[in-house]
């Protein structure tokens, strides 16, 4: 396995601009007791412009947008930390072409993140959040919130990562039978996970549910992946829809305009083009549809997952300031270099 290291040695000087578990902080402060640790949380934009020139190293989750003007301001900067597994939060063609890393945390919330899916699955099929609604509100509607069942549904699968493969296992635990759809991922390694391989259009028209499970600039094209007015009309007629990847992989727009059709039975949706949702009025109009449930963007949440990930993106960021091997990188476009 290749070795890489930043650009120079230096005291590390790093920025952490959200939430990362004590588990994490205190491998940092541990394996690095002469680094700079500075945990800023709250930051916005031109705020993190103004200080992020200070700094070698920037850890963030979600939140924070590392686009190209920000890595414009901080020529200092040598390491990008993303904690979670996926990074369409960073503009990598920015940081490859300044010399930047990027390190993530690919493996530490799959379990959380395969649950959670689940969870929406069944709060979909079941109508537990409308029905949960009402009760509250005084009402006994017995007969309004008739679900169906998991048992002999399909479930189609877009994204054949570690969360989908282990989404497929959960599934079929429910009796389903599952089908799957990734450009990237072989057709045997499917397979073993239990799912059948088909073209993203064979998928889309046989499942009951379909789930996403692609990320922005994760390895398959996004065009290859992405669900836009097309494939919402290939969608089977009353199927549902579950987001837990990112917000780019869906047009709301086509989404919104297929539930009010009452071409789509629901969508799950943990997972935004813009977040927070702000005053967008696509979205303002997918929260408040009685067919959507949405969540903001908690798949990942778990006090487990998140020290898990923590401690596997510290132990990322430990060995790229040392020059070790790395698991969970974006490499640049600059060459590796030896260690001295």
């Amino acid at each position: 396995m290749a070795v890489y290291q930043v650009k120079e040695r230096t005291v590390p000087r790093i920025l952490i601009t959200e939430h990362l578990a004590q588990e994490g902080l205190d491998l940092l402060r541990r394996e690095l007791p002469e680094a700079w640790i500075d945990q800023r949380i709250g930051l916005v934009h031109a705020q993190l412009r103004a200080v992020l020139g200070g700094y070698t190293v920037l850890i963030v989750d979600s939140a924070t947008h590392v686009t190209d003007d920000l890595l414009a301001t901080s020529p200092r900067l040598q390491l990008i930390g993303r904690a979670g597994s996926s990074v369409d939060n960073i503009d990598l063609a920015a940081a490859s072409r300044r010399g930047v890393l990027v390190v993530y945390a690919p493996g530490g919330d799959v379990p959380a993140r395969a649950e959670y899916s689940m969870a929406l699955l069944l709060a979909l099929a079941r109508h537990l959040v409308p029905a949960n609604n009402s009760l509250k509100t005084g009402k006994w509607e017995h007969s309004r919130f008739v679900g169906v069942e998991l048992a002999n549904k399909t479930l189609g699968i877009l994204g054949l990562g570690k969360v989908g493969r282990e989404v497929a296992r959960l599934a079929q635990a429910f009796s389903m039978r599952v089908l799957g759809y990734d450009p990237d991922v072989a057709v045997g390694q499917a397979q073993r996970a239990g799912m059948r391989m088909l073209s993203k259009a064979e998928v889309l028209q046989q499942a009951d549910f379909v789930m996403l499970y692609t990320v922005h600039s994760a390895g398959a094209s996004e065009a290859a992946m992405r669900i836009g007015a097309r494939e919402m009309r290939l969608l089977k007629s009353g199927a549902s829809l579950v987001n837990c990847a990112g917000g780019r992989v869906i047009d709301e727009a086509a989404l919104l305009t297929a539930l009010d059709q009452g071409r789509l039975a629901g969508a799950a949706l943990d997972a935004f083009s813009q977040q927070p949702i702000g005053d967008d009025s696509v979205l303002q109009r997918l929260l408040a549809h009685e067919h959507v449930i949405a969540t903001p963007h908690l798949g990942a949440w778990t006090r487990e997952a998140q020290a898990r990930v923590a401690t596997e993106l510290a132990r990322n960021v430990v060995s790229t300031l040392r020059g070790d091997t790395l698991i969970g990188a974006i490499l640049p476009s600059f060459p590796p270099m030896a260690p001295p």
